[in-house]
């Protein structure tokens, strides 16, 4: 264990007591948000995505270590393990690496070496290779065959004897741990992508244009064009390769492989060498490197995903009033559903504003009727088909409105996954007797008044924030989207007595059993009045507790530091503090000044030190404070609804819907989202999209192209 704890210090630049100390609260079950947050004394304050990287590679290094013993294992019940072949093994940091050991010992299919050995030439092939490594200056290859003919195997001539023997040289070349790894980073490094369009399908006729006649270095290729690329050749659209210079690579080989300077052998290895690697190792290795490459794609576009799905999440909620959702339709018309300030659904209507002018005003009556019944502080208008015109016509309601001292503010928001959830299981438990597209509108309704709470519930893959997601190891994207959600609502915290199944869930320690059976005692006995009830929830024992309790808040309860993020086992010093300045637990939150002249060396401890106590004293300074942006949203320009009525050079409000490797997508309300390329989104160089922009942001946005026929708009956030 000593020497992985070294290993994984040195490699993520880390002190060894970090990493034994991190590993140690991993084994005993506690989870990465608690560990960063309420264990940073132990682990020298890692923070989230730091403990996410040791435990992959811990993960990696236990997987390869098992690896390991079953190679070893395997190869010397063949009785073929050497101490030096061991020690090889045990010295590997790579599966690669390892499985190119193994590869001379791996049982195989029948191969054209395998024949030749059935038809006797092993040894033949031996002495041809021991001639080579003696450095002969003088060989009679035919000489040495004509003693393996053989017709009763098929060995009829001195040439079938020499080609066997060549078949099984070719192949003991091509499972050379050390030939095998050379060319790996030879074709890594030097490699070209080369790409072109099936003639089945002329020019202009496919999504894959761009790679009809293409070629990038395999150095420069970026991570969504590799992606492309394999789904076109998926698609049985694009057919792509890897251009080497051969020639060099087979020098190469023979100057490693030939020793001897006899003819005869000189003309047998350099058939042999060509023959290993154009027929064995120049198929492999492309497949390697393209599956490292495509892994390391996989993981850019993951990344992605996580990047714009924890952007999404923490959007700014518009907090928890009275809202009313709106799922806009034309020929279905429009679902409208109110929810009270707890997300709690009231009431819903449908209404057809947009088939006649007699039910545009009959709409208008409901729709005001609604607003005159609840105090609806927000209108969150679907971003679907028909929302800028419903957005005119709640505009036109809203105008015509008797006064009111403040006026509902009406606010698009994106409807992506909405569809989902009002299919979903969960929506069917919450609302069984409503219609899908009723639950649509309360879903709508809900994540603006609290994004994070609502798009819990629906697949991260559905939410329409990722790249090329379809194409990705979908283990890997499900373990990080996963992990992203995690992160996002502990590092919000969940308030108790209002949240979801799906919500708690994601709490730290609160698996879906404790999230059920806390709901059944909220429903059961009421509101929490304190954290310490908590205990008395079905299965929700100390370690439980302890892993959820500073994650999860309790407002209006009976302890003020019940809805921080405080957490209990820290009470007891943030009431000797109160102590110590004359004040109450209710008061210190109002005397910032106060807090700020605490001397903390006075408080630590040996299970409390100076960064939990900056992280109390943070707290306190806002209690139950929301960690998240101030609400925003974007004004769509009132003279721009449909992609014909944009104008190149037009200054528009949008919303970014989606980040990619090469730019960002923006909802400007027409119905079709523009890309800001990478190249226009500053007036600088910008080599990662999200150093400027994130999911969820308001920005302006100038109109570089409209291309009605493919329904594409570039859009431009530089300085005119």
């Amino acid at each position: 264990m000593s020497a992985v704890v070294q290993q994984l210090a040195q490699e993520l630049s880390l002190r060894p007591q970090q990493v034994e100390n991190a590993l140690a609260l991993l084994q005993e079950g506690a989870t990465i948000p608690f560990i960063a947050r309420y264990r940073k004394e132990r682990t020298g304050e890692m923070d989230e995505v730091q403990l996410r990287q040791l435990q992959d590679r811990y993960t990696y290094i236990q997987q390869l270590a098992a690896r390991k013993e079953s190679i070893l294992q395997a190869i010397a019940e063949q009785g073929k393990l050497t101490d030096d072949l061991k020690a090889k093994i045990t010295a590997c940091t790579q599966k690669n690496e390892l499985e190119d050991l193994y590869l001379p010992y791996r049982r195989k299919r029948r191969t054209r070496a395998t024949k030749a050995r059935e038809k006797g030439l092993q040894p033949l092939a031996e002495w041809i290779e021991a001639e080579n490594q003696k450095a002969s200056k003088s060989v009679s290859l035919e000489d040495a065959a004509a003693n393996y003919i053989n017709t009763e195997v098929g060995v009829d001539t001195t040439e079938a004897a020499l080609q066997g023997a060549s078949d099984i040289i070719a192949e003991a070349i091509a499972e050379r741990a050390d030939v095998r790894s050379q060319l790996r980073d030879i074709f890594a490094k030097s490699a070209v992508v080369v790409s072109t369009i099936k003639e089945d399908y002329p020019e202009g006729t496919t999504k894959f244009e761009m790679y009809r006649d293409y070629q990038i270095p395999i150095t420069k290729i970026a991570p969504h064009n590799l992606l492309a690329l394999f789904r076109g050749q998926e698609a049985g659209i694009v057919k792509f390769d890897l251009s080497v210079d051969s020639d060099r690579i087979l020098s190469h080989l023979a100057s490693q492989i030939l020793i001897s300077p006899a003819p005869s052998l000189k003309d047998f290895y350099t058939a042999t060498i060509r023959d290993a690697y154009t027929r064995l190792l120049k198929p492999a290795t492309i497949n390697a490197v393209l599956a490292d490459k495509k892994a390391e794609a996989e993981q850019a576009s993951v990344e992605t995903f996580a990047n714009n799905l924890c952007s999404l999440l923490l959007s700014p909620p518009a907090g928890m009033q009275a809202t009313l959702g709106i799922d806009p339709g034309f020929r279905t018309g429009c679902k409208v559903a109110v929810v009270d300030e707890t997300g709690k659904f009231l009431e819903y209507q449908t209404i057809f504003p947009h088939q006649s002018h007699s039910q545009r005003q009959q709409a208008s009556q409901t729709l005001q009727k609604l607003l005159q019944k609840y105090p609806i502080a927000f209108l969150a208008i679907g971003n679907g088909t028909a929302s800028r015109e419903t957005s005119r016509f709640v505009e036109e309601v809203l105008a015509n409105l008797p006064y009111q001292e403040k006026k509902p503010i009406a606010v698009t928001v994106n409807e992506s996954g909405a569809s989902v959830y009002s299919a979903s299981e969960v929506a069917r438990e919450e609302f069984p007797h409503l219609d899908a597209t009723v639950r649509g509108a309360i879903s709508i309704a809900r994540r603006l008044q609290d994004p994070l709470a609502e798009l819990v519930k629906i697949d991260p893959k559905s939410i329409g924030v990722g790249q090329y997601q379809h194409d990705v190891d979908q283990k890997l994207l499900h373990k990080k989207l996963h992990e992203t959600v995690e992160s996002c609502v502990n590092y919000v915290g969940v308030d108790v007595n209002t949240a979801s199944k799906q919500l708690l869930t994601y709490v730290s320690g609160i698996t879906p059993t404790i999230a059920n059976n806390i709901i059944a005692y909220r429903n059961q006995n009421g509101a929490f009045r304190d954290r310490q009830e908590l205990l008395q929830v079905k299965k929700l024992g100390v370690k439980s507790f302890e892993q959820a309790a500073g994650f999860l808040r309790i407002r209006q309860g009976n302890n003020p530091l019940d809805n921080t993020g405080v957490h209990p086992e820290s009470y007891a010093v943030v009431k000797a503090i109160a102590a110590d300045i004359n004040l109450s637990l209710s008061q210190i939150s109002q005397v910032t000044d106060k807090l700020h002249q605490i001397d903390l060396r006075r408080y630590t401890s040996d299970t409390v030190g100076e960064p939990t106590l900056r992280d109390i004293i943070q707290e306190l300074e806002k209690p139950g404070r929301d960690p998240r942006q101030s609400f925003t949203y974007a004004n769509f320009a009132e003279d721009v609804h449909t992609l014909e009525d944009l104008r190149v050079g037009m200054q528009l409000e949008g919303v970014v819907t989606n980040v990619a490797n090469f730019g960002a997508f923006v909802d400007i309300g027409v119905h079709q989202d523009g890309l800001v390329h990478i190249s226009q989104l500053a007036d600088r160089f910008v080599r990662d999209p999200n150093e400027i922009v994130r999911v969820g942001q308001v920005v302006q946005v100038r109109v570089l192209e409209v291309n009605e026929k493919l329904r594409r708009i570039g859009l431009s956030m530089k300085s005119p």
